[in-house]
């Protein structure tokens, strides 16, 4: 979800750690250093690439986790039929394309013949029936947005999917990027535990080689990978592997991804801290992007307690100079905006509700307050020092209620036990967090009620009921800014800012595009 925080140290005291690092681990760290040709286009193949990652996945079997970095690993092995490009929109992937019936309700997707998995078993409409049974199993946002829905094979290389009612929602969850419908191999679909699968094996450009527990993950070109016939885009288009092997290192410390960079141990370095930006910029041996990732939002504890009372929630929005908020947590790149949608889903993104975005004004608030009740109690701000924006946000929150009369506590925590304490309603009242854009705004989680914010009103709920039956993108953009309007009343959340990802790489490094994370396909080191 972010950088974890680590202030920068000077650049000889980082030398002289990843010295010591070297000689105590430098010789158990895999080094398969291959050739490197050249192909007509004057593309640089072969070799490999070192991308150090802020974090370890919990799994990247796609099915089973909403977290971004399962995403960001799985999608370079395991690919949907259907997935997103630079817009957002939905595009075929594993489908050649897609019919949807005159009532909506039945949709058909011819397949790319000649498909093959890792296993060097041919791609078949019974894999796809497989995954998609298990993955409406598994994704809560398929269980919503695809409630009822079935598959089935009409033939060899035809799915069709039924749904109870048509919507214009339908496709988009089957291209959304997070928990997103992959599809595996059927034997290995139905080998699958609760946990997960047991084996990594999918269609993609790269396939899993091996998983190094709090090391790395080892990835390998696929030489049999069969690309789609049409420029590469967003998640979509033509992927090629041009390195040999990838290595997505765990490098948790911000500071020992900076130096591994710099050293040039690694080729990639993904969500560095912002208080980093202008090292790396002035860096002239590195190219820098930092493009907006998601919101930043607090959190409220709808299940029960003070924040169960809307009025509480206005007042705590009456009360927030968001712009203070990003100052001390986002660096200098974040946008004041109202919108859930960030800018860059075109589609979706609307600027209804505005007029109580960012207004504080605390005569208000303190007559809120009065009229919940307010007297005083304690109020339990979650927060972990793992992620530096999540903590400064949250004592940027924690000061300006407190100046207004609000007894907050900061209760910090490694994140995974902040994340575990935020589905137990009895531990906590607010929690600020950054969440990635997802690819329609209904698959943020806190429009699901069994999110760890608890049950939406009644209004909320008929506002998606009637959202998620629209049929045309115009109609249901006109629900969503009746939504999106009614959320800034209702306030399931407080949106502060939109957040950006700073991303670095050696200028040798070529092709390297983000989408939520790095796309490593079409990526190469040159000579």
């Amino acid at each position: 979800m972010g950088e974890m925080e680590l202030k920068v140290r000077k650049i000889g005291i980082m030398m002289v750690v990843l010295s010591l690092m070297f000689a105590l681990f430098g010789c158990t760290q895999e080094s398969k250093k291959t050739s490197k040709t050249t192909d007509d286009g004057g593309k640089t193949l072969g070799g490999e690439l070192q991308v150090a990652i802020n974090t370890q996945p919990p799994t990247i079997d796609p099915h089973m986790s909403s977290v971004s970095m399962t995403s960001t690993v799985a999608r370079h092995i395991i690919e949907p039929l259907v997935t997103i490009n630079s817009k957002y929109e939905p595009v075929p992937m594993l489908a050649k394309s897609w019919e949807i019936s005159q009532d909506g309700k039945t949709y058909t997707f011819p397949l790319r013949e000649g498909v093959k998995f890792h296993n060097g078993k041919e791609l078949v409409a019974e894999d796809v029936v497989a995954s998609m049974r298990r993955w409406l199993e598994k994704s809560t946002l398929a269980q919503t947005a695809l409630a009822g829905a079935t598959f089935e094979a009409k033939d060899k290389f035809t799915v069709l999917m039924q749904v109870e009612k048509p919507s214009v929602f339908a496709i988009y969850a089957l291209a959304g990027m997070y928990q997103f419908a992959g599809i595996m191999p059927k034997e290995v679909v139905e080998a699958a535990t609760e946990i997960g699968v047991e084996e990594y094996i999918g269609t993609g450009p790269f396939k899993f080689v091996e998983w190094k527990q709090d090391q790395y993950i080892h990835l390998a070109k696929y030489e049999d990978y069969n690309p789609v016939d049409s420029p590469a885009d967003g998640l979509g288009g033509r992927k090629e592997a041009l390195v040999d092997n990838l290595y997505l290192q765990f490098v948790v410390d911000s500071s020992t991804r900076l130096a591994g960079l710099l050293s040039e141990e690694y080729d990639i370095g993904y969500a560095y801290e912002y208080d980093m930006l202008e090292q790396l910029e002035n860096n002239p041996n590195l190219n820098v992007e930092n493009p907006y990732f998601g919101p930043l939002a607090l959190l409220f504890n709808k299940n029960q307690g003070l924040f169960s009372d809307v009025k509480m929630r206005q007042a705590v929005n009456a009360i927030l100079d968001n712009d203070k908020i990003a100052k001390a947590s986002l660096g200098k790149k974040y946008r004041l905006d109202s919108s859930y949608a960030t800018q860059e889903l075109s589609n979706w993104y609307s600027e209804a509700g505005a007029e109580s975005y960012n207004k504080p004004d605390l005569e208000k608030a303190k007559r809120l307050l009065k009229e919940a009740g307010y007297n005083g109690e304690t109020i339990r701000l979650i927060t972990s020092r793992d992620y530096s924006y999540i903590y400064d946000s949250a004592t940027a929150i924690k000061e300006q209620l407190s100046k207004a009369g609000m007894k907050v506590e900061l209760e910090v925590y490694d994140f995974a036990t902040v994340i575990a304490k935020s589905f137990e309603p009895t531990k906590w009242e607010l929690f600020s967090v950054g969440f990635a854009a997802r690819t329609t705004p209904l698959e943020q989680e806190w429009f699901n009620s069994k999110y760890a914010t608890g049950p939406l009103d009644q209004k909320s709920e008929d506002l998606i009921k009637q959202l998620r039956g629209s049929t045309s993108q115009e109609d249901a953009k006109k629900l969503w800014d009746e939504l999106q309007a009614y959320s800034w009343e209702f306030l399931p959340i407080i949106k502060i800012a939109d957040y950006s990802r700073i991303t670095a790489s050696s200028k040798k490094v070529e092709g390297l595009k983000l989408l939520d994370g790095p796309i490593l396909w079409n990526t190469t080191i040159a000579k």
